[in-house]
């Protein structure tokens, strides 16, 4: 059965390449992207590479939480249902280290957004079949400050990012928990990917960004997952493993929340 996904950050590396596998199985694909011209440049390339014309795509700034959230208003009123929201988006080193709020861009892009953008979305994920969400997580993931979090702490680039990681890693097996109906999965898609954010923030690469984005499809579609929620899934390891200890931390997980909250309802 054909379904409809959504993958954001997806103009360029493995949310890219998700896409195009996706799409040449026949499934109606929606990438995301921060510019137009762009946006539109990579469908065109989409629907050639799949031949499939079921590929389509959403503008929207991940680093502002306000136009998130209308973007995922837009997108309930454009789908009738959504089968897959594969949580891509992200960002390592950036040439603005804080939003306009003082927040840190990597906490809000990797995970504020994908947080503030997947729960507006539950409703049209319940329509969907057997519906699922996959969070990308990291090796690299690290214990961090509520006040590194909500921007009162500073911190330093590849430390936010393994910070914001296990963020995500922890809500994502919270919201398993919360939504029994919707499968749940945080990934580590690959260490030192060979993508564009990878070659910016290191200059060299371990793996081809085929094996990410291959994961990713799998994760999507593949019923060798069914029933599979609130799991950490690691491709350095080619199978399901431990996370960062605190991502079952239930204390910290609430305290997460509880602040995650506070700072969204203060965003938009």
């Amino acid at each position: 059965m054909n379904k409809t996904v959504l993958i954001t950050g997806s103009t360029d590396g493995i949310g890219k390449l998700a896409a195009i596998k996706l799409a040449k199985e026949g499934h109606q694909v929606y990438i995301h992207g921060r510019h137009q011209e762009k946006l539109k440049t990579v469908i065109d390339d989409i629907k050639k590479a799949s031949n499939n014309d079921l590929v389509n795509g959403f503008i929207a700034d991940f680093s502002d939480l306000k136009t998130v959230k209308i973007l995922a208003d837009t997108i309930k009123n454009e789908l009738p249902k959504l089968d897959v929201l594969i949580n891509n988006a992200g960002v390592y080193k950036s040439r603005i280290n804080t939003t306009p709020e003082g927040l840190d861009i990597r906490f809000v892009v990797n995970y504020l957004a994908p947080f503030v953008f997947t729960n507006a979305l539950i409703p049209l994920l319940k329509k969907g079949d057997h519906p699922r969400v996959i969070n990308l997580s990291s090796a690299a993931q690290s214990s961090f400050s509520l006040d590194e979090l909500s921007g009162k702490q500073d911190v330093l680039p590849n430390e936010a990012y393994a910070k914001s990681k296990l963020a995500l890693t922890m809500w994502s097996f919270d919201l398993a928990k919360n939504q029994k109906n919707i499968q749940v999965i945080a990934v580590n898609p690959g260490s030192l990917l060979n993508t564009n954010m990878v070659k910016e923030a290191f200059g060299h690469h371990w793996s081809s960004a085929d094996k990410g984005a291959s994961i990713l499809y799998e994760l999507a579609v593949s019923e060798a997952f069914n029933g599979v929620s609130g799991q950490y899934f690691d491709n350095d390891r080619g199978g399901f493993g431990n996370a960062h200890a605190n991502a079952y931390n239930e204390v910290k997980i609430n305290e997460l929340i509880s602040a995650t909250h506070q700072i969204c309802d203060s965003s938009y």
